[in-house]
């Protein structure tokens, strides 16, 4: 098969459902030649309905990056998919969570700020540890963030949670690349997704895209996004790592 993962085999975190940056990454990535697996937390039924909605259906590995067994027998059962002696070539991470308590700034306490981090942030150094065992040859890491180099109406905890991923993917990124293992983010605009809608306030933040993206953009289109992050996994950056790829538009460069 042609296309520019042709060959490679990538496992996909996050695929909640088909509105999900994750889906259009999974989908486009078969599009372009590659085998996918998909990992889920919670509700795996409807993980694997959702699987089903993809070009090729996907097995799905139930994940949940904060259960130590879990990340633990990754490797394992991503060997039981691909086979012995068969390993990744790629691993996107799109997971993210924030109780209610991280979106108030000055009143969120430590439980609230610590899962927070440690679901967005840490969670992307367990992930990649986890996935090296079947990373013999190097591959590339391509995670999810919005732009955390300001402060967003209503983002609160999670922007500081944001902050620590794109720095966590920066020390990936110094300390796998004797492994051949690239680090990246792509940094999407707002998207009307499960996620946002645990967002209070997701209107007022999303609404500076309706007004500040030159080039415009699509709050209902996660598909760019996900372009963004089939390039990143493919071999037409074979030199790029610890890098935030923006897709949103144009508004992370405009000024006051």
């Amino acid at each position: 098969m042609s296309g520019i993962l042709a060959g490679k085999r990538i496992l996909v975190t996050g695929v909640l459902t088909e509105a999900s940056i994750a889906f259009h990454a999974a989908r486009l990535a078969q599009d372009e030649g590659a085998e996918v697996i998909l990992t889920g937390f919670g509700r795996l039924s409807l993980v694997e309905r959702i699987a089903k909605r993809l070009p090729k259906p996907a097995p799905v590995i139930e994940l949940d990056v904060q259960n130590q067994e879990h990340l633990d027998g990754l490797a394992g059962k991503v060997r039981e998919h691909l086979g012995e002696g068969v390993g990744l070539d790629g691993v996107v991470h799109s997971i993210a969570f924030g109780p209610q308590g991280a979106f108030n700034f000055l009143e969120g306490s430590w439980e609230d700020v610590s899962t927070a981090v440690h679901v967005s942030a840490y969670s992307l150094k367990a992930l990649t540890m986890a996935c090296l065992p079947v990373m013999p040859r190097g591959g590339s890491i391509v995670g999810l963030t919005f732009d955390a180099q300001f402060a967003w109406p209503k983002y609160d905890w999670m922007g500081v949670a944001k902050a620590a991923l794109e720095s966590t993917s920066r020390y990936l990124a110094r300390d796998l690349g004797e492994k051949n293992v690239r680090c990246n983010l792509v940094s999407a605009g707002p998207l009307k997704s499960m996620a946002a809608k645990s967002i209070p306030g997701f209107e007022d933040l999303a609404d500076v895209w309706n007004h500040r993206a030159p080039i415009g953009w699509d709050l209902s289109d996660p598909e760019p996004a996900g372009r963004g992050v089939v390039a990143l996994l493919s071999d037409w950056f074979p030199r790029t790592t610890g890098e935030i790829v923006h897709v949103d538009g144009g508004v992370h460069m405009m000024g006051a």
